[in-house]
């Protein structure tokens, strides 16, 4: 008896040991997947500080732009058309060659232009496109010089010669909102109105569905216990369905746009709402139901004047709580295609105009900061 007591403790210690060997290979096999290197993220720290700055730094006010545009010609290859005159003064533009083959490099400058002002060079093409090519910046004494590869596209045809364009910008007018504000503001609307609209959508059907997920309503006979598990097992494979994946395949469905957006969110909150309102529906007080029963009701009737007047305010509540949800949900679904003010991200990104994209990223901060607040405070007051 003195040596099966003495055992006990050895095997529970061994068994806490053996689980501590196994959590631990855990780590080590999970740190040697994920390929953690915590130094890089500081060693690389650098790569990341100027996206930082632009998140940082929004993009709020602008001024208008002016535009002011140079031409001269440039024959590829030499021969193919008359060379550039070249002005001895004033406002101009220069390549030294005057003409070249495809792949040679060229020298353009610019005299006696704008002071201090970014310039953009393109090619302007024989068949009325346009080429970009590489940008300068004017100086003090509104010179600026800069090389320029000449790629095969430039080669002149039909006669028609290629031409070197220097585009001047710079900021003209009193200060105004910037794009990237009205835009943030119209996107960031239709977020909002995508996550109500999902919302609504999901609350018609999630709620006559939520009664049978309420074993209290259900769960009597047979048949009734049968639906209860079949529509909570429903509402559990619904929910496990990512909004992301949901919006990829409403997206190739019915293209890119709010609509899918709208409606891969609907899916979800069926799912998320009929799980919360049945459960709300299994927490109410059952004497009032077992009143009507006695009194000779029927089932329907107990739902009618039972069930629902203590339902109301909760079901309300989840509504409100799951739009603030929503919203939140929309923004990212938006980066596979659902609309709204995710969408609008994702392409500012892929640009690489952060600071565009951090005027959008503090607007859904305010927004879902004062959605939450908002819904917090209904809920208090139905709860």
């Amino acid at each position: 008896m003195d040596k099966q007591k003495k055992s006990l403790p050895v095997l529970r210690y061994g068994k806490n040991a053996l689980l501590a060997v196994v959590i631990l290979a855990a780590y080590a096999y999970s740190w040697q997947v994920t390929q953690i290197d915590v130094p890089r993220l500081f060693t690389d720290f650098y790569k990341a500080v100027p996206i930082i700055q632009d998140f940082l730094t929004p993009e709020l006010f602008a001024r208008g732009e002016s535009v002011r545009s140079y031409v001269i010609s440039f024959p590829v290859p030499c021969g193919s058309g008359d060379n550039a005159t070249l002005d001895e003064s004033g406002p101009r533009l220069a390549a030294t060659p005057q003409c070249a083959s495809a792949k040679d490099t060229v020298t353009v400058e610019g005299f006696e232009l704008r002071p201090n002002t970014d310039v953009q060079l393109r090619w302007l093409l024989p068949d009325g496109k346009r080429l970009r090519s590489s940008k300068a910046k004017t100086d003090a004494d509104g010179h600026f010089s800069t090389e320029v590869e000449v790629r095969p596209l430039v080669e002149a045809k039909d006669g028609v010669v290629s031409q070197i364009e220097a585009e001047l910008t710079w900021e003209s007018g009193a200060l105004a909102p910037a794009e990237a504000v009205v835009v943030t503001g119209e996107k960031m609307a239709e977020t909002i109105f995508m996550a109500l609209m999902a919302t609504t959508f999901a609350c018609f059907i999630a709620v006559p569905v939520s009664f049978l997920g309420a074993r209290n309503i259900m769960g009597k006979g047979p048949i009734g216990t049968t639906i209860y598990y079949v529509a909570r097992t429903i509402f559990n494979l619904m929910r496990s369905i990512e909004a992301l994946v949901l919006a990829v395949m409403f997206a190739i469905w019915l293209g890119f746009g709010p609509f899918a957006g709208v409606m891969a969110m609907s899916v979800v909150t069926v799912a998320s709402l009929a799980k919360l309102f049945s459960e709300a529906i299994e927490s109410i007080d059952d004497g009032l139901a077992e009143a009507i029963y006695a009194a000779g009701g029927n089932r329907l009737q107990a739902i009618f004047y039972a069930v629902v007047p203590q339902i109301v305010p909760p079901f309300i509540a989840f509504a409100i709580y799951h739009w603030d949800i929503n919203v939140r949900i929309s923004t990212i679904i938006g980066f596979v295609g659902g609309g709204g003010i995710g969408l609008q991200l994702q392409t500012w990104i892929n640009q690489l105009a952060y600071s565009k994209a951090g005027t959008a990223v503090w607007a859904i901060v305010i927004v879902v900061t004062i959605m939450d607040n908002v819904s917090s405070a209904i809920r208090k007051r139905l709860v």
